[in-house]
């Protein structure tokens, strides 16, 4: 069975850091790229990171986030810095299709002074 476990968000002040973790399971880990995605209230769900053999990053996020990740614990992070009230929102991770179809419960990640 596929499962993602998100984890690591919380409440923090603009400026701050945040380190999101995703355990997945009921697949092969290594053989798959990995993505951050997330979901602002009233907004789609919006592409934040990925990771293959290579990296990328959405255009808001770049420079202040780094996405990596663990083979060995099939986990995949996202380290965000100078975080945004407009980096508000519940982040998921998944991973290239046919398990792209599945999703965890997500992490709520909320910046606010």
């Amino acid at each position: 069975q596929v499962q993602f476990v998100e984890s690591g968000g919380g409440l923090v002040q603009p400026g701050g850091s945040l380190k999101l973790s995703c355990e997945a399971s009921g697949f092969i880990f290594n053989y798959n790229a990995m993505r951050w995605y997330r979901q602002a209230p009233g907004k789609e769900r919006e592409m934040v990171a990925g990771i293959s053999t290579i990296t990328y990053y959405a255009d808001s996020v770049k420079g202040r986030f780094t996405i990596s990740r663990d083979n060995a614990k099939n986990t995949v992070y996202l380290q965000m810095n100078s975080l945004k009230p407009e980096d508000t929102a519940v982040y998921y991770c998944n991973a290239d299709p046919p398990f792209s179809a599945y999703w965890g419960q997500g992490t709520q990640v909320t910046v606010s002074s």
